[in-house]
């Protein structure tokens, strides 16, 4: 790795270790070096015609794979249009990963064009929004973004990376974080004895199961409780 990378090539290579596959985005100049870095990593950039489209892309391939989907837009209007598909995932337990540019910085605190708090309007629709604050946080910050998408109940999570930040240099040495499965907790056997009991007692049983049967692989099980 060369001292000289900057932190647009280090996101990517954060992607690399989580397993990402696909990118589903629009490009736009603040977001420009990610996308350019994008083109010499193993992560297919799949173009789309509005943000929108690539949140429920994103969404799609997470419910479908169980690993985070990942869209990208740049920052403004383009981050907004990302709102619907970001908060469909989320209430539908579906993994996302959505990354946005945002100003630099050195003028985000300023009335200056396209200048919105990007953090504040996905906080209600995500489980965790943040904004990078420097590039050495990239490798923690997107660590935990694919960890607390993936972690049961999993939804969508989204991540702002200021322009100048994208383009800052980084450390030499510095890279992604070792990926941890969070393994599912096995059930209280009180809690199981209980529930046990309760529908012994039960004289015409209803069984509600939502996606998350789906996603343990326990549709047999289920079908056979039943």
């Amino acid at each position: 790795m060369s001292a000289q990378e900057d932190a647009a090539r280090l996101l990517v290579r954060t992607l690399e270790a989580e397993g990402v596959e696909y990118v589903f985005g629009l490009p736009g100049e603040e977001n420009i070096h990610f996308v350019d870095a994008l083109r010499d990593s193993s992560i297919r950039y799949v173009l789309v015609r509005h943000e929108q489209g690539a949140a429920f892309m994103a969404e799609i391939y997470g419910r479908l794979t169980g690993k985070a989907g990942v869209a990208s837009a740049t920052l403004g209007p383009g981050a907004i249009n990302l709102q619907l598909g970001v908060a469909d995932a989320t209430t539908n337990s579906t993994p996302v990963v959505a990354i946005s540019a945002q100003v630099g910085l050195d003028r985000i605190y300023k009335e200056s064009h396209q200048v919105v708090d990007l953090v504040s309007l996905f906080r209600p629709i995500t489980k965790w929004a943040e904004l990078a604050p420097t590039a050495e946080a990239l490798p923690e910050m997107v660590r935990k973004a694919f960890k607390t998408a993936q972690t049961e109940r999993p939804g969508a999570v989204y991540l702002a990376i200021p322009e100048d930040v994208e383009a800052a240099k980084v450390p030499s040495g510095l890279g992604p974080l070792p990926v941890n499965v969070v393994r599912p907790q096995e059930p209280s056997p009180a809690q199981v004895a209980r529930a046990a009991d309760v529908i012994a007692l039960a004289s015409r049983p209803i069984v509600l199961a939502g996606h998350g049967a789906a996603r343990a692989e326990a549709s047999q099980a289920l079908t056979g409780f039943a």
